[in-house]
């Protein structure tokens, strides 16, 4: 995994699982180029929380991780409808457990020149849900 130039297009891939709901969660997080390079692979355990909580942390670990990369224009991959279309300003943010944590991906977004959110199956966001259950796994969520 190397550095990318700065300026470059990138992909974000995240995943937030939670068992139990709330339960033990844990983030999946890739970063890629256009090309299918992988720039960042990891899972992170995250404590106990909701499911939609998870995807929230998942995506603020992600959009953190991908900063310094300073990418032209940044795709973001979630198979959290939920996330995606309030991100998108589709949905309102009702709860108050996700407002927070909307209101923070929100800042963080006006860090990047320019980010794109959309919806994909589960099958289409593999990596970022395996690497988020082996954190589960390894810290015996």
């Amino acid at each position: 995994m190397t550095q990318p130039k700065t300026g470059q297009d990138l992909v974000l891939f995240t995943d937030g699982a939670s068992r139990g709901n709330p339960g033990p969660a844990a983030a999946g997080i890739v970063i890629r180029t256009r090309a299918g390079e992988d720039l960042v692979a990891t899972g992170r355990v995250l404590g106990r929380m909701t499911n939609n909580q998870a995807e929230y942390r998942a995506l603020l670990l992600g959009l953190e991780l991908a900063l310094p990369f300073a990418p032209a224009t940044l795709l973001v991959q979630m198979d959290s409808e939920l996330v995606v279309k309030q991100m998108r300003g589709e949905y309102a943010v009702k709860s108050a457990d996700l407002a927070p944590l909307h209101k923070q991906a929100r800042g963080i977004v006006a860090q990047f020149a320019r980010v794109q959110f959309a919806y994909i199956p589960r099958r289409e966001n593999a990596l970022a849900d395996a690497l988020a259950n082996r954190a589960l796994d390894a810290g015996k969520g």
